[in-house]
């Protein structure tokens, strides 16, 4: 039910941004008398549904499909709010639909769904599929969330893409390219310490990697993910095998010894004894939002480039740098897949935007109007 008159929340600025939704349907032909009700309705769009039947890929030219995506979730893994359900994911899956229409014009329906057993979400999903022209995965817990774009990667023809993954790893990697730049430092150098092995960790470790980062180690709550780690769940595993190539053991304060990055996607709090052990002019991404891994003004007392995921600091990591051009190249272009290649071009795109780039600005910002352009071009051109 709607909060009462006398609701605290109606005096809230907040709560009354949101107040209605903050989505409408719009039609985009003109309904004036009898001929076009003929035309957009019956019996003109008999023969339409017809032709599509006979021919699915019209579906893209008659239907909206062509430029619409699916912001998908269940509500268990909500910003930093955790599992708060289909209905408190709802506002922000409203929000995303937002900046997709603002920055790259891609009509995005909100889907919020009730949780389930893996193989009920990714039913569910495929059978509301038909709908769109892509599927953007949202807020689903991981590690449930890996499983689940992977089948729908193989069982649809049109692109999936879990944001909290791979918008995160794009721009994360698109920052770290500039700050190895200012740096005068390669990636595939750099010591680099991930801490959060969840969705965003993992994604940021792998494409990392498949930019040429050599050292990475990855962190969870219990440490360091290595060949002395018996407690492992089956992505984690798979991080211990392919990661920590000089088998360091401990905790996250024992990785960041020598280390020259640290990527911090796991909202816990790591302290400035551990800060103080990495490497002279360190780089640090503190980027759970909205309390920082560790708080900014310690960490530029440690490093010499600092980011977050924060708008009230500089070097915003933020995935709507990516999501919108991502999919904007996708659907003008036909792909069925967004490819390892496009994500690495996306964000080696988003990295030339910062043309001449310095400690405070490693990362364009979020409301440059080349960016979602220059993404969509690069995407589009690997399609």
């Amino acid at each position: 039910m709607p909060p009462e008159a006398d609701s605290p929340t109606t005096d809230d600025p907040v709560f009354r941004a949101h107040e209605g939704g903050k989505l409408a349907v719009a039609a985009t032909k003109p309904l004036r008398d009898r001929d076009d009700l003929s035309l957009l309705y019956t019996p003109g769009v008999a023969a339409v549904s017809s032709a599509i039947a006979q021919q699915a890929e019209l579906s893209f030219r008659y239907t909206w499909r062509r430029n619409t995506v699916a912001v998908i979730s269940d509500g268990t893994a909500v910003l930093g709010l955790g599992d708060i359900g289909p209905l408190g994911a709802l506002p922000v899956m409203e929000g995303k639909a937002i900046l997709f229409k603002h920055f790259a014009d891609v009509d995005a329906v909100p889907v919020c769904m009730e949780s389930g057993s893996v193989d009920e979400l990714v039913e569910a999903i495929a059978r509301i599929a038909p709908t769109y022209g892509g599927i953007n995965l949202e807020d689903i817990s991981a590690p449930r969330c890996f499983e689940i774009e992977a089948r729908l990667r193989a069982r649809l023809d049109i692109p999936v893409f879990h944001d909290d993954q791979h918008g995160t790893a794009i721009v994360v990697l698109a920052g770290l390219i500039n700050a190895a730049r200012v740096l005068d430092r390669a990636l595939a150098d750099l010591r680099i310490v991930i801490s959060g092995a969840g969705a965003a960790g993992v994604a940021v470790c792998k494409l990392l990697a498949l930019a040429g980062a050599r050292d990475l180690i990855v962190c969870d709550s219990r440490g360091v993910l290595g060949p002395d780690r018996r407690d492992l769940a089956g992505h984690k595993k798979e991080l211990a095998a392919t990661t920590n190539p000089r088998g360091v053991s401990g905790s996250v304060t024992d990785a960041l010894d020598g280390a020259d990055v640290l990527i911090g996607v796991s909202g816990g709090s790591i302290g400035e004894d551990a800060i103080a052990r990495m490497s002279e002019h360190s780089v640090i991404f503190a980027l759970a939002n909205p309390t920082p891994e560790v708080e900014p003004t310690l960490a530029g007392r440690y490093a010499a480039i600092v980011a977050t995921g924060r708008s009230d600091h500089p070097n915003q990591i933020n995935n709507v740098l990516a999501f919108p051009g991502i999919f904007r190249g996708a659907l003008d272009s036909g792909a069925k897949r967004i490819s390892e290649e496009m994500k690495l071009a996306a964000a080696q795109t988003i990295a030339t935007l910062v043309e001449a780039p310095t400690p405070q600005e490693i990362i364009p910002s979020v409301f440059d109007p080349r960016v979602a352009p220059a993404v969509a071009k690069a995407v589009a051109a690997l399609a």
